[in-house]
């Protein structure tokens, strides 16, 4: 079963998130709801996760900075960046994300984005 980690500040959309990945069959790890947060319970994972599902406007350090920090400490994570804030698009692709959907989406798109990144784990 593949492991994701969900990083998004909104209560609500961490559930949604949270439960349908869980209905789609993958094995949801964690969730954070800060950058900080996201750094600290990555590191501490025993297992890292197959996918990390980052959004950008996050409390205490934004999703891009949180990102960088996961890939210097493991530069093999995929994460895949969700954000309404389009104009970071470039620069979350360039710091290392494997894709960036632009809120709001739905659900099948982030579904068919992670299949094509973990069918090429």
């Amino acid at each position: 079963m593949r492991k994701v980690f969900v990083v998004e500040d909104d209560d609500l959309a961490r559930e949604l998130y949270c439960q349908l990945l869980d209905l789609l069959g993958y094995n949801v790890i964690g969730c954070a709801a800060n950058g900080e947060e996201a750094i600290s319970m990555f590191r501490n994972f025993p297992v890292k996760p197959d996918l990390i599902l980052m959004d950008y406007r996050l409390p205490l350090k934004n999703g891009l900075d949180a990102m960088k920090e996961i890939l210097h400490q493991d530069g093999t994570s995929k994460v895949i960046f969700a954000s309404a804030d389009n104009n970071i698009k470039q620069e979350a692709l360039k710091a290392g994300a494997m894709c960036f959907i632009e809120k709001p989406f739905n659900f099948k798109k982030l579904q068919e984005e992670m299949n094509r990144i973990l069918a090429n784990k």
